[in-house]
Order: structure tokens, then C-alpha cells, then sequence
């Protein structure tokens, strides 16, 4: 469930496009306007006055954003308003970038994705950056990483409910072996994770459970230290239950000396508009504490007010 809260009235784009134009001018810029704004309007509201904006005034919003604003509250506003598949191949290409990388963010982008959603992100990353995410990827990776990111960002999942019970049972028995065997990197442990369909994996999964005494995720901490093992883990949690996975992205992004404001910023930008509720939930339960109250006490100004606004705090 999203926490974007939309007005039941909401003004034409070109009304929206001319209170940007505002608040960019005169005096200082009015960010109190920009949130009430960006921070109550969908994707494709969102989209509709980015057009009207660039017509208008012969200029992309995002660059009269950019010139206007600054730090967090700027990253936050200009991830925000990117179309998502755009957004996600912003963040991707990011993460690629020598002093930027991310295996995380590629992980989260390509198991987190509806199987539609990604294959958007492949298209946006084509047609801004002219090149295919695939190859980069593969060029910025290497050894395991590159054996496990590549096809998970390459696929294109069965997105049904549909579940084979007999080949959950027979690749809950591979996947057992090849753990047992400490196999981590086994192109058939590689080929179930990344291939099959979130519901195909969830039986596979609840079999293994059952069958073997031990959630996956338990078997694959041999070593608790291993990275591509934490990664194995973290593509595991983020297929099957994402708020889990979001849930500690924010809890170790507030909870750190000093908060990560982008791991803070990605969340609350890529999931406003998808399962922000239940994210809120889990960190509620996880850590006895509303989001909103460890947000705000961790963060400050126009950021926080972005944030909170993003989160379904307050009133649209």
C-alpha cells in the first residue's frame, strides 16, 4: 500500500506548472510550495506537468529544480519527480559509477521490480544513457557478483500466482544440496533464484523450510562476513518479502553515526508510491518507534518536511 496522499481536488498541470514557475521566482525560492506540490501528486500527474512545464517555459522542471535547490531536499525532489522507470535507471546507472557503487541498489532495483517494472527500467536505461544496463553491469562487476547481477537484472519473471508444487519440492532439493556443498555460486542455485516467479520461489522456499528444518537464509550464513553471501541473502528477502528488506535499509540508514540520507532518500522516493505502508509497519514492529518520529528526529528542514510528506504524515 502507498502512503502518497493525492487531494481529492487536484489543479490542472499547467495550474501546478505555473506555481512552480513561482516558486522559483522573486526572492528566494518557495520550497514550502514545491512540496505542497510534488509531494501530493502521482506518477502520472507528475509526468503531465513536467510536459506542460517544459512547454511553457522551454525548460525541464527537473534542471529549474536543480538550479533552485540544494542538498538532500534537492535529491530528494528531483528522484521524486522522475518517472519511476527513469528513477530506477538513474539509480542504476549510480550505481555502476566507480565512486558511487552500489551492488545493493542493482539487487533491490532488479528483485524488488515488478517483472514489467523492470523491463521499464531496461527501456528508460536505453534511451538515457544509450547503452543496455545489462552490459554495464557486467562491465562494473565481477567474479560472483557478476555471475548473480547480471541475470537478475536481465529477467523478466512469470508474474502469475501460479505454482508448480512437484518442481518446488525437486529445487528445494538442488538448492539444499548445492548450500549443503557450500556451492554459493552454482549455476543451477544461480539459475532458480534468478528465473523463476516470485510465487514459484515462495513455495520452493516454504518447502525447503519444511523439508530441511532451516529458513534458506539461515543455511547461507556460514560465513556471516562474506559479501556475496550477504548479497545472496538480501536478493532472497527482497524477492519474498521486500518490507523486511526496506525495513532494515531504513533502520541502518537512521540508526547509523550519522544518517545515510541517500539509503534514506532511495527508500522513501522509490516506495512512496508502492508499499510505504507496510514498510512503516515493519519498522514500527522492528524497532517499537513510528517512522515519522525517527525520521523527523533524525533529519531537519525542507528534507524532513519532503520525507514526512512522502510518508503520509500530515494532510495532502
Amino acid at each position: 500500500m502507498a502512503t502518497l496522499k493525492v487531494p481529492e481536488s487536484v489543479p490542472s498541470p499547467g495550474e501546478d506548472a505555473e506555481q512552480l514557475r513561482k516558486a522559483f521566482q522573486g526572492w528566494g525560492t518557495n520550497e514550502a510550495l514545491i512540496i505542497s506540490i510534488l509531494a501530493h501528486r502521482n506518477a502520472a500527474q507528475r509526468k503531465l506537468i513536467r510536459q506542460i512545464y517544459a512547454e511553457t517555459y522551454g525548460e525541464d522542471l527537473l534542471k529549474a529544480l536543480d538550479k533552485e535547490l540544494s542538498s538532500d531536499f534537492e535529491r530528494v525532489v528531483l528522484l521524486w519527480t522522475l518517472d519511476p522507470a527513469e528513477r530506477d535507471a538513474f539509480l542504476a546507472n549510480e550505481a555502476t559509477k566507480r565512486l558511487t557503487s552500489n551492488n545493493w541498489v542493482l539487487l533491490e532495483i532488479a528483485c524488488t521490480r515488478s517483472s514489467l517494472g523492470l523491463f521499464l527500467v531496461r527501456q528508460a536505461y536505453h534511451d538515457r544513457f544509450k547503452k543496455s544496463l545489462e552490459e554495464d553491469v557486467a562491465y562494473h562487476t565481477s567474479g560472483d557478483f557478476r555471475k548473480l547481477l547480471v541475470p537478475l537484472v536481465s529477467s523478466f519473471r512469470y508474474a502469475g500466482d501460479e505454482v508448480n508444487m512437484a518442481l518446488a519440492k525437486s529445487e528445494a532439493k538442488i538448492l539444499h544440496e548445492k548450500i549443503s556443498e557450500k556451492a554459493y555460486n552454482h549455476e543451477e542455485l544461480i539459475r532458480i533464484l534468478t528465473t523463476r516467479s516470485k510465487a514459484q520461489l515462495n513455495a520452493t522456499l516454504n518447502h525447503y523450510n519444511n523439508e530441511f528444518g532451516n529458513a534458506i537464509s539461515k543455511d547461507l550464513k556460514s560465513d556471516p562476513d562474506d559479501e556475496y553471501l550477504k548479497l545472496l541473502r538480501g536478493a532472497i528477502k527482497c524477492l519474498t518479502c521486500p518490507e523486511k528488506y526496506f525495513e532494515k535499509v531504513l533502520r541502518l540508514a537512521i540508526n547509523k553515526l550519522g544518517t545515510d540520507e541517500w539509503g534514506l532518500t532511495r527508500v522513501v522516493a522509490t516506495r512512496a508510491e508502492v508499499d510505504m505502508q507496510r514498510i512503516k509497519e515493519e519498522y514500527h514492529r522492528r524497532n517499537s518507534v513510528p517512522l515519522d518520529h525517527a525520521i523527523a528526529k533524525d533529519t531537519y528542514g525542507d528534507y524532513e518536511k519532503m520525507l514526512l510528506a512522502l510518508i503520509g504524515h500530515g494532510d495532502a
